[in-house]
């Protein structure tokens, strides 16, 4: 079977399994009134099913164990579990609302386990600042803090529809290409399977009326499990990264540009409430999501405009390592681009929304430019996602 197989079969079973068993778990979660239900802090105006992250697990896992047939994969029952476990505590969170203490330590053991099993941390810098390898202890703890930090980051830009599941089918993509690169077949087919698996929520959570759903902390949980997996993968001492880094590219700065957004705003909102004396997790309505909706802007204008922003953030350091930038300088163009979209970006539109400005009235004209679901094939895409 060729390379180009491996990639293709994993990444259309999954689409298919997630196409098939969406319409199922949606009428599991109707006919259980398993609901986001809105509030002052929602942005939705009706109860929304919230089991797509079961559908979306579904696809990942029948795209793994295709896997069986490609390769060797003994890694996949290790991958599977912790992402099972996952699935289970949030999905229990989205029924009952558990304590953010009770997530954390679950996430914490989680994250142990799989270094564990897996053998791998995030141990090396890849040659940044001087840095290789670091001590075993220390790699721990980064791991840990590390992972938590991607999974609630990926957890709490759920916030408008498709944002979610759009930024997690980008950022797997990206990794994606990263470990064929590389050669990690394992790594490679768990990225395809979730780009593959997440294509059929995404359509149905975007243009769906009645088929739309959800993906509720059960989906982020294990996406955001995904993303911390790719990321010790990456950052693991391992011949594939070894020649990459080799050639002056920087897997530091490669890995927090796929995912600066939301680790950026993450760091943003959460500082902020802890200025303000408040929870780092008190919930409240001041994401980047939040703010273009402030600005005017439909879900899907929001979503398409962060996305966008993400994306070029990628690219700009894909450019300033192709202009032989050391991998000291691509970090500081990501971090400071980082900051830019999400710290000043958002600083400066509040103060335009307080102040009425004339730039205020730019903001609201891209807002409007964007709102493409009030075009006629929108409703006819709304068809058909309905009646599949």
């Amino acid at each position: 079977m060729s390379n180009i197989e491996h990639i293709i079969l994993p990444a259309l079973l999954a689409f298919l399994g997630t196409l098939w068993i969406h319409p199922k778990v949606l009428k599991i979660a109707i006919l259980k009134n398993i609901v986001d239900n809105p509030d002052a802090r929602k942005l939705q105006r009706n109860p929304v099913p919230v089991l797509g992250g079961v559908a979306v697990f579904f696809g990942i896992v029948i795209g793994l164990c295709s896997s069986q047939a490609i390769f060797d994969s003994a890694n996949t029952f290790m991958l599977i579990s912790a992402m099972t476990i996952m699935l289970y505590i949030g999905t229990t969170d989205d029924i009952i609302s558990l304590s953010p203490g009770i997530r954390f330590l679950v996430e914490i053991v989680v994250i142990a386990w799989l270094m564990y099993a897996s053998k791998s941390s995030m141990n090396c810098f890849w040659g940044l600042w001087g840095i290789g390898t670091i001590p075993a202890v220390a790699s721990y703890a980064l791991t840990i803090f590390a992972a938590v930090g991607i999974i609630n980051a990926i957890n709490l830009i759920d916030g408008v529809n498709g944002l979610s599941s759009g930024f997690c089918f980008m950022s797997s993509v990206l990794f994606a290409i990263f470990f064929h690169i590389t050669g990690n077949q394992v790594m490679t087919t768990l990225a395809i399977s979730a780009a593959g698996a997440i294509v059929p929520f995404f359509l149905h959570n975007v243009f769906g009326q009645s088929s739309k759903m959800f993906i509720g902390d059960g989906g982020t949980l294990v996406i955001g499990t995904m993303m911390a997996m790719f990321v010790m993968n990456i950052l693991g001492a391992n011949p594939g990264c070894a020649a990459l880094a080799a050639k002056g590219v920087g897997l530091i700065p490669f890995t927090l540009a796929v995912l600066s957004i939301p680790v950026f705003d993450t760091l943003r909102v959460m500082s902020t409430r802890i200025m303000h004396k408040k929870s780092p997790f008190h919930p409240d309505k001041t994401h980047l999501h939040h703010m273009f909706i402030d600005l005017g802007f439909s879900h899907i204008g929001t979503t398409v405009s962060i996305l966008s922003l993400n994306f070029l953030i990628v690219v700009a350091w894909f450019a300033s390592y192709r202009l032989g930038a050391s991998i000291e300088v691509q970090l500081y163009i990501v971090v400071a681009l980082s900051i830019l979209t999400t710290f000043v970006l958002y600083m400066f539109a509040q103060r335009q929304i307080a102040k009425n400005s004339k730039c205020l009235g730019c903001f609201k004209k891209v807002a409007k430019a964007l709102h493409i679901e009030k075009k006629g094939i929108w409703h006819t895409l709304q068809r058909i996602m309905d009646k599949l």
